[in-house]
């Protein structure tokens, strides 16, 4: 089941096993994963206009891919656990996905 906070952003498939949910609000984009249980296999958040997260508050180690203007991956870190903080300059965008599971997305 995808946690309600969750199913009220906007989602697109970008395949049969891949859903990402969009932060859009200022709740959205600062709580990203934070204080879940754990999140569906299959789903990911994207945070537009985005170059830091922070992990304070995470249940669950998460994959992150640094995105630039066109989507491609800039940066990969995989299993990052809680109380962490990560940027990147360059980017433009975060997808943030349960830790294995970032391939599916980038």
């Amino acid at each position: 089941m995808v946690p309600r906070r969750l199913e009220r952003l906007p989602s697109f498939r970008i395949a049969d096993d891949a859903v990402i949910h969009q932060a859009q609000t200022f709740a959205s984009r600062l709580l990203g994963l934070a204080l879940l249980r754990d999140l569906r296999s299959g789903h990911a958040l994207l945070i537009p206009d985005c170059r830091s997260i922070h992990t304070f508050g995470m249940r669950f180690a998460i994959d992150v891919a640094f995105l630039d203007e066109r989507g491609r991956a800039l940066r990969v870190e995989r299993s990052v656990g809680a109380w962490r903080m990560l940027a990147c300059r360059r980017a433009f965008a975060v997808i943030e996905a349960p830790a294995g599971e970032i391939e599916r997305y980038v």
